[in-house]
C-alpha cells in the first residue's frame, strides 16, 4: 500500500513537472495561465464532478427500504472502514459494475449497476463495496480528478501549440529550429506522456483499493470471485450509457478495452489483480 501511495505522488510531481515545462515555453505569463487554468477547472471538477457523472449515467438514490441487501452492505462496511454513510445509487444498467464518486468521505456516494446486484452473491458484493468505499477513504476521486485535469491542460495547451504552428508561430523565443522543435515536441508528445501517466496513476489506485478492501473485510476471496465474474460479463455486455472519459471510476472497465485499446486501459490486468488478492495473508 505504502509503494502504490509513493508511486502516485510520483506520478502526479512528474504530470505537473509537464505541465509547468508546457507553460514556460510561453514564459511566465504561459506558465501563470497554464496554472490558473488547472486551478479553477479542478474547483469545478471538485464540487460537480459527481453530479455531472452520477446524471450521465441515470443513477437514482435508493433508501434502506428498497434496497435492503446492497443497503445494509454499504452501511456494514463503511462501519469497519470507519468512514461515513455513504449515499446508496443504483445505476438502471444491465452491464455489472459499481462506482464510488463525491468530492470526500462526508459526500461520498456508492452506485452500484442492477446488473451487479444479479450476478454476485452477497459476499462478492461485500468485496466490491469495500473496494468502493476504499477509493472514497482513499480519497482517490480528488486524485482522479487532479490527474484528469492536469493531463486535460496539457492537452489543452498542445492543441494550441499545433494551431500557433500552423498560423507561423506564437512568438516568446525567437524564430528558430529549436523553437520549431519545442513545438513539435509539446504537439505531439506531451498529451501522451501525460495520458500514459494518468493511466499509470488510475492502474496504482486500482491496486491499492483491492488491498485496502480486503484488509477491510479481512478476507480477499470475495473480491477476487467477483473481480473474475464481473470481467468475464463485462466483456460480452458493455455498458450502453455513459462516457469513456469516466472509466477509471469503475471497479472495472464498463467498456470494450480488446487488444491494443487493452494497452491504454485504465485499469490493470484482472489476472493481476486477482493473483494480487490470492495472494494475500491475514
Amino acid at each position: 500500500m505504502i509503494e502504490n501511495h509513493i508511486k502516485t505522488i510520483i506520478l502526479l510531481g512528474a504530470l505537473t513537472g509537464i505541465l509547468l515545462w508546457v507553460g514556460s515555453l510561453w514564459g511566465q505569463q504561459g506558465l501563470i495561465f497554464a496554472v490558473i487554468f488547472a486551478v479553477v477547472i479542478n474547483f469545478g471538477s471538485y464540487f460537480y464532478s459527481d453530479k455531472l457523472v452520477l446524471a450521465m449515467y441515470h443513477a437514482k438514490p435508493v433508501t434502506e427500504h428498497q434496497e435492503p441487501k446492497l443497503y445494509n452492505i454499504v452501511k456494514r462496511v463503511a462501519e469497519k472502514a470507519d468512514i461515513p454513510m455513504p449515499k446508496v445509487y443504483i445505476v438502471p444498467s444491465e452491464s455489472p459494475n459499481a462506482f464510488a464518486t463525491g468530492r470526500n468521505p462526508k459526500n461520498a456516494v456508492v452506485a452500484c449497476t442492477k446488473g451487479i446486484m444479479g450476478l454476485l452473491d452477497e459476499k462478492e458484493l461485500e468485496g466490491v463495496i469495500a473496494h468502493e468505499i476504499s477509493h472514497i477513504k482513499n480519497r482517490d476521486i480528488l486524485i482522479a480528478t487532479i490527474a484528469a485535469t492536469i493531463a486535460g491542460v496539457i492537452s489543452f495547451v498542445a492543441m494550441m501549440a499545433r494551431w500557433g504552428a500552423l498560423f507561423g508561430g506564437f512568438g516568446g523565443r525567437g524564430r528558430d529550429g529549436g523553437r520549431g522543435a519545442e513545438i513539435i515536441v509539446l504537439a505531439i508528445l506531451t498529451p501522451i506522456i501525460a495520458m500514459i501517466i494518468q493511466l499509470a496513476i488510475s492502474r496504482s489506485r486500482e491496486y491499492l483499493a483491492d488491498a485496502s478492501a480486503a484488509k477491510t473485510l479481512n478476507d480477499s476471496s470475495g473480491l477476487a470471485s467477483a473481480l473474475k465474474k464481473l470481467s468475464s460479463n463485462v466483456n460480452h455486455n458493455p455498458m450502453r450509457i455513459g462516457n469513456k472519459t469516466t472509466a477509471s471510476l469503475f471497479i472495472v472497465n464498463p467498456f470494450s478495452a480488446k487488444g491494443l485499446m487493452g494497452l491504454f486501459s485504465t485499469h490493470p490486468p484482472m489476472d493481476e489483480r486477482v493473483k494480487k488478492l490470492d495472494g494475500m495473508q491475514f
